[in-house]
């Protein structure tokens, strides 16, 4: 995989410049990473949109069944799903227009991060936001 799902610009100008993820797999429990990372980024001023069948709503913000029902353009999709589900998901972001996809550490789908860039998408694979956060901040 090497460096090609790990730039250390793309990582920064997701973090510095992004304003709406979309966290699939978001729940209300607060125990889970998926969780702790969206309260994180909402902490540090990033709308959070939960994409989860059973999330009606998570940390004020509503939630949504899939990637494409959300009605607001997302900059970046985090994608907390085991990796063998992650290329569906990915694909899913690239069908709804997202700028980049966030896959975080242990998820990993290189097939479907190539998928993503042909694209045009961003791509970030195998990396913690709040490890990388506290990195650059």
């Amino acid at each position: 995989m090497g460096d090609l799902f790990a730039d250390q610009g793309v990582i920064r100008r997701l973090l510095d410049e992004s304003r709406t993820w979309a966290f699939v797999g978001l729940t209300d429990n607060p125990d889970r990473t998926v969780h702790q990372q969206a309260r994180l980024l909402q902490e540090r001023g990033k709308r959070i949109v939960p994409v989860n069948p059973a999330a009606a709503e998570v940390m004020g913000e509503p939630g949504y069944a899939t990637l494409a029902e959300i009605p607001v353009p997302v900059d970046v999709v985090g994608v907390y799903r085991r990796s063998e589900a992650a290329g569906a998901v990915i694909d899913e972001a690239v069908a709804a227009g997202a700028r980049a996809v966030w896959l975080p550490l242990g998820v990993v789908d290189e097939a479907a991060g190539l998928r993503a860039l042909d694209a045009g998408l961003d791509v970030v694979m195998n990396r913690c936001p709040a490890v990388e956060w506290e990195l650059r901040h």
